[in-house]
């Protein structure tokens, strides 16, 4: 299990790692969050932008914290792995919530566009092809993701997905490359 859940971790990494310095840094978690948000045709400083952004510089501000390091420090693969494996993996529910749902929560805001609480299969598509999952990966996701079979997805399921993803619980395609 360690093995997956480590090689997911390295996946997650190099996708922040968008210069392939072998480095993340607050700028590449912040990227992270205006790809998301210009993929909506959102303002990143309306109140939806501003919130993706905001919840993923406070992971990064959390993680980085975790790691004793000063705000505009980088964090090694390795480090990453053992920040991510300690605070978010090992911590279940407890580090996840901490550190991750904030992050999914606005995200889910901003890719409601439609207002009715729920992430339909087009809203999750953009959002998941903005982390670099391809369109046949993206709607196969969303059909696993989707246990109710109801054609939405709620914060719950999209949060259990992501946390089971990465906990190597579950095997459906979250991350690109």
């Amino acid at each position: 299990m360690l093995d997956v859940r480590s090689e997911r971790l390295a996946r997650r990494f190099r996708l922040w790692d968008t210069d392939g310095n072998g480095h993340v840094d607050r700028s590449d978690f912040e990227a992270e969050g205006r790809r998301i948000v210009a993929a909506f045709g959102e303002d990143d400083q309306s109140p939806r932008g501003r919130a993706v952004l905001d919840a993923y510089l406070a992971m990064w501000d959390y993680l980085a914290a975790k790691a004793s390091l000063q705000p505009d420090a980088t964090l090694s693969a390795k480090q990453f792995d053992r920040i991510a494996q300690t605070e978010i993996i090992l911590m279940g529910n407890t580090g996840f919530s901490a550190v991750l749902r904030p992050t999914i929560s606005a995200t889910l805001d901003l890719c409601d566009t439609d207002g009715d609480g729920q992430v339909n299969p087009t809203e999750f598509r953009r959002w998941i092809e903005a982390i670099g999952v391809t369109k046949p990966h993206a709607e196969e996701a969303f059909d696993q993701i989707d246990e109710n079979h109801d054609g939405q997805l709620s914060i719950d399921e999209l949060a259990q997905a992501v946390r089971d993803y990465h906990a190597g619980l579950l095997d459906i395609p979250l991350l690109g490359r």
